[in-house]
């Protein structure tokens, strides 16, 4: 802003602090400026250059056509050394612990390092797949997944990703939808010191192949069926060629698919979203634009590479220069916390669930948190004496909201370390990213006004997904959207209100897709598990509500049984648990049962949530009363 802020906005610009709203602006309304700018910034070197910044003349892409004509691989350059942002050869690419070696140094690796156990598994990859294959990667977000991840894209292939939390019945559904040839994966998960099947569940998925790291040493604790390979085994391939750590990369235009993510809707089955070589621009540029990601930074979030976060993180990471740090194991205890300590972690991401966690179990005392410039969260609404909690680990640094989606490769909604932040709302719209927010009728507020309703989003979008694997496109982002200026909205689901003084609150979704530690669901996945288990079921109802002073959104299952049938809330509240554990994921609690004698319907036969979600607002706010 300093540089280019006198120049773009002339005799309005002040500053970069009281004049960053206005360089937002700026951004949403000429795009090809701000990244002509940014693109210089972050360690994207072009093969074949784009013929411009931004092509509109493709009415079937509403998202616009950026960057045409450019051929690329994304994943060599976040392997290759850059003079701006600093990388060299020998600087720290990676910083990482496994859980219970708390007392132990931390483990680096530069990025030369990185580049040459890349490029091996590249090798080998080559050794056993067809160009263009999906390759699908189901286990925690360690250093050999990173690896593996880097090592499919730079090879031309395409990565799936799975989060290692699913059951087998997920797992299935995405390599079937993503047409997935093999799956990485381990033996087991280590968490807290204990051992969790991982292998024995994605063979339950029944993959075509899968390819087993152990979770510990070299050898594997479990036996493979015959079409599988050891990790052992699959870099024997590569091991007796002398140039096995180098690798020619596979160049491809800019909007070729390198990764299929997956995003829960309303519809029981997951959107199959298609990341571009153009997602991870948007979000590494994100992130060094609002959380100032830049070289000789330590980032941590524990996550994995089945959420949107993970590939977020590693690109954000990887292609401005700053160091990933990795903790594998559990991040609820002190353990992890002295690993950031240890690593000299300077931005920390969380997710609102994790950090009531370590408050409630008190699990930092006398950990040095002060390297952290700034912390960031997402997934789920936060709770202000929770951010206050953690912003004081760090001597009160700011904690930077952060509201996306997949298929929107970053965040439409987050903070700035250029505005005043105040604990569990949004200071801005990401840069180059326009809303506005509608009311019942469709039309939209005004831009400085404070109001409620739901969001939409000005569809020029650099990032932007204009496709889906599974899903007509059109229908689930546009169809029914009102214009703006022009254009179709484009829909994302969200309810935002606007405070009087411009901050942003998400108020959950306007459709009823439900977010669950993090997690987005939808209320149809749950009802169709519920319904099935147990024989005095008539139908169910799934809703999920935030608790009156904010935190992670609690699921309430309400329910019809069948005539005759007599049953305890509780007992049904251990079934519902037991099935949405086993069938769709283990993370997800039920919160408590209502059992009701018939459900609110419109004429049309349509179930009404929203009144059953009314009314357990106001039951819930009336108890925080009492």
């Amino acid at each position: 802003m300093e540089v280019h802020g006198p120049k773009l906005l002339g005799t309005s610009y002040k500053d970069p602090i009281a004049s960053f709203s206005l360089f937002q602006k700026f951004s949403v309304q000429h795009p090809e400026t701000y990244w002509s700018i940014v693109l210089k910034e972050l360690s994207v070197v072009f093969r074949e250059s784009p013929s411009c910044i931004l092509d509109k003349s493709n009415k079937l892409k509403p998202s616009g056509t950026w960057l045409p004509g450019a051929v690329l691989n994304i994943a060599e350059c976040c392997l290759l050394s850059s003079t701006h942002p600093r990388k060299e050869e020998n600087s720290c690419a990676l910083v990482w612990r496994e859980e219970g070696c708390d007392d132990l140094d931390v483990n680096r690796i530069t990025l030369k390092e990185l580049r040459e156990q890349v490029m091996m598994v590249a090798n080998a990859l080559d050794a056993t797949f067809s160009k263009g294959d999906a390759i699908a990667i189901d286990m925690p977000m360690t250093v050999s997944a990173v690896v593996i991840y880097l090592a499919i894209i730079l090879a031309g292939f395409v990565v799936v990703s799975i989060a290692d939390s699913f059951a087998a019945k997920e797992i299935a559904t995405r390599l079937r939808v993503s047409n997935a040839k093999a799956i990485f994966t381990q033996d087991f998960i280590l968490r807290g010191g204990r051992r969790v099947p991982l292998y024995s569940r994605v063979v339950e998925a029944d993959p075509f192949k899968a390819i087993v790291l152990p979770v510990t040493g070299n050898n594997l604790g479990i036996k493979l069926r015959k079409q599988d390979l050891s990790w052992k085994e699959f870099l024997s391939s590569v091991n007796q060629h002398q140039r096995s750590n180098h690798y020619h990369p596979i160049y491809r235009p800019i909007d070729s698919t390198i990764n299929i993510l997956f995003s829960s809707g309303t519809t029981g089955e997951p959107k199959a979203i298609p990341w571009t070589q153009l997602s991870p621009i948007r979000c590494s540029a994100d992130g060094w634009a609002h959380n100032d990601i830049r070289a000789g930074d330590v980032y941590c979030w524990p996550t994995n590479l089945g959420w949107v976060m993970g590939p977020v993180l590693l690109f954000t990471c990887f292609l401005n220069g700053a160091t990933l740090a990795l903790y594998h194991g559990s991040p609820l205890g002190r353990g992890f916390g002295k690993f950031i300590q240890d690593a000299g972690v300077t931005v920390l991401g969380t997710v609102p669930s994790l950090v009531k966690t370590w408050k409630s179990t008190n699990c930092l005392e006398g950990l040095d948190w002060t390297k952290i410039k700034c912390f960031a969260t997402t997934g789920e609404a936060s709770n202000v004496d929770d951010d206050l909690w953690l912003s004081s680990k760090s001597c009160y640094k700011p904690v930077l909201e952060s509201c996306g989606g997949t298929e929107l490769s970053s965040a439409y909604i987050q903070g700035s370390l250029l505005q005043p932040q105040a604990f569990g709302t949004f200071s801005t719209a990401a840069m180059t990213a326009g809303f506005v927010i509608l009311d019942e009728h469709g039309d939209s507020y005004l831009d400085d006004e404070a109001c409620v309703g739901e969001v939409g989003l000005l569809p020029l979008y650099l990032g932007a997904s204009d496709k889906l694997l599974n899903a007509d496109h059109e229908k689930v982002y546009f169809e029914g959207m009102p214009m703006h200026n022009g254009m179709r909205l484009r829909r994302h689901g969200d309810v935002l209100k606007r405070t009087v003084g411009g901050y942003l609150i998400v108020q959950g979704r306007a459709d009823d897709t439900m977010n669950l530690g993090g997690i987005k669901t939808s209320s149809v996945e749950i009802e169709r598990v519920c319904d099935q288990a147990d024989e005095s079921i008539l139908e169910t109802a799934a809703i999920s509500v935030a608790p009156p002073d904010g935190g992670p959104e609690q699921l309430i299952i309400f329910v019809v049984l069948k005539q005759g049938y007599n049953h305890q809330p509780e007992k049904l509240k251990m079934v519902f648990s037991k099935a949405i554990q086993s069938n769709l994921n283990p993370l997800f609690k039920v919160s408590f049962v209502k059992i009701v004698p018939e459900f609110p319907r419109t004429a049309s036969n349509k179930l009404l949530r929203r009144v059953l979600r009314d009314q357990v607002k106001q039951e819930l706010s009336t108890r925080s009363r009492i």
